[in-house]
């Protein structure tokens, strides 16, 4: 066992979503303050939306331990099923009883359950992972119980949580209804090499390593090229590392080490490139090969078809050949053309993407970034109490018992330093006593708060 062998008090890369090792890359940050505020506000519906390893079901326990006291929540996993079936589910994790009873029976003891929730101050918050997997039926189901709700408010909020199949699935015309309900869409990309190699580290250090860098750089760099950037095959090949390390008695794990335990996944360095199918010309049988299997005509008609059928792929060709020049000459000119303005265009790439102070009266902006609905979301009040903060990136936290600054800010803001009291001081100029926060009090939080002579944590993305 590895373990004892790089002092480690607990297995770093693990498969399971623990809390503890969520990584909160500036993505994970985002979407979920996203969610967050999707609650917060009552949204009926709300979508995550990643590839698979990306940390989704991780990234929801987490937003659970947030609203801990606060909300009732009903977690399925169960995605192949029938709409009896996910009301039984949901029932039975919302602790009623489902047995024997029908599903006019089962709508009433949901409808009665929520608004005593309700009437008691709580939030009723139903989370469904794996939803690419469920039938069009139930997704419709799904929708429906949408349709509980107050004159004033939802009485039942959900999270769509899935594979990118989820968002091709709701734009289709038969889930229009349900697509149009989303108000909050957040979404997990993959993670760039400096955000796999931070996130190596960070699980280490979680598990308890201390001591000289466990994984050389180069290895690092391998690792983040062969697992495209998703945290759970990250995991695997630094599980698989360490374990070959340990046999070769390694105290430290370099590209080599990397390259084997890759190997046995099967994982090959550069990602396989997709055929372009469109582009491919034919290579035409000769006539005698597509009818030596049919029945045999007369000698004449044989020659003839042979020979017409040489003459047509002879043409097929040429006519190919004519349009490839065509394609190939439209593809130089177009070349010659952007060619004379990509310094124009690098330029301009680069003034859009560099910080420019909040107080020159000038937005941070993002070429990568797409305006979400969680934007729609923030309060006119936020946005007016300061200019110079960017109101996507502040959201206002409801304090839970034994929670301290130093612990929410490392969850939720990624680091805690004087920059960071400075900012949480100045977004809260009614908090006298930072270091003893009560239960039930509200604090706002700088999701990315900004370091002076680097970019806005948005145009880092």
């Amino acid at each position: 066992m590895f373990l004892d062998f790089y002092r480690l008090r607990e297995q770093p890369f693990g498969v399971t979503p623990d809390p503890r090792f969520l990584y909160f890359s500036p993505g994970h940050r985002e979407a979920l303050a996203s969610l967050f505020y999707g609650i917060e506000t009552g949204r009926g519906f709300l979508s995550l939306v990643a590839e698979p390893g990306m940390g989704k079901t991780t990234l929801l326990f987490q937003l659970l331990k947030r609203w801990k006291g606060y909300v009732h929540s009903a977690f399925l996993f169960q995605t192949q099923c029938d709409s009896r079936e996910l009301l039984r589910y949901l029932l039975e994790d919302l602790g009623l009883d489902s047995q024997d009873r029908d599903i006019v029976r089962m709508h009433a003891d949901l409808n009665d359950f929520l608004f005593r929730e309700t009437k008691a101050g709580k939030r009723v918050v139903l989370f469904i992972d794996e939803s690419q997997n469920l039938s069009d039926a139930v997704l419709e189901t799904v929708r429906l119980l949408s349709d509980f709700e107050a004159p004033d408010r939802k009485l039942l909020q959900i999270v769509l949580a899935g594979q990118p199949e989820l968002e091709q699935r709701l734009g289709r015309p038969g889930l229009t209804q349900l697509g149009q309900r989303i108000a909050v869409r957040a979404q997990l990309e993959p993670l760039p090499r400096a955000e796999i190699i931070r996130y190596m580290n960070h699980r280490l250090r979680v598990a308890g390593y201390q001591g000289m860098e466990l994984f050389t750089p180069e290895a690092a760099a391998a690792i983040a090229e062969r697992s495209r950037g998703i945290p759970r095959v990250v995991n695997h090949l630094c599980f698989n590392a360490l374990s070959l390390g340990c046999a070769m008695r390694s105290r430290q794990i370099g590209p080599e080490i990397v390259r084997e335990a890759a190997g046995d996944l099967s994982m090959d360095s550069r990602p396989a490139k997709p055929q372009a199918t469109s582009a491919r010309v034919p290579n035409p049988q000769p006539p005698q090969r597509q009818v030596a299997h049919a029945p045999a005509p007369s000698i004449k008609s044989t020659s003839l078809s042979s020979w017409m059928n040489g003459l047509l792929s002879h043409q097929r060709v040429l006519q190919t050949s004519l349009l490839a020049l065509l394609l190939l000459g439209l593809a130089v000119y177009l070349g010659t053309r952007a060619g004379a303005g990509t310094v124009e265009r690098e330029q301009a790439n680069e003034a859009s993407s560099t910080y420019v102070p909040a107080s020159a009266g000038q937005k941070h902006t993002s070429e990568a970034r797409v305006p979400t609905a969680y934007d729609e979301l923030q309060p006119t009040s936020l946005r007016q109490s300061d200019e110079r903060q960017d109101s996507s990136n502040v959201f206002t936290y409801v304090v839970q018992p034994n929670d301290t600054l130093r612990a929410l800010c490392l969850s939720l803001v990624g680091r805690y330093d004087e920059t960071v009291q400075k900012e949480i001081r100045k977004l809260n100029p009614n908090l006298k006593d930072l270091v003893n926060l009560k239960a039930g009090q509200e604090i706002r939080l700088p999701l990315a708060p900004s370091k002076p002579g680097q970019d806005h944590l948005k145009n880092t993305r």
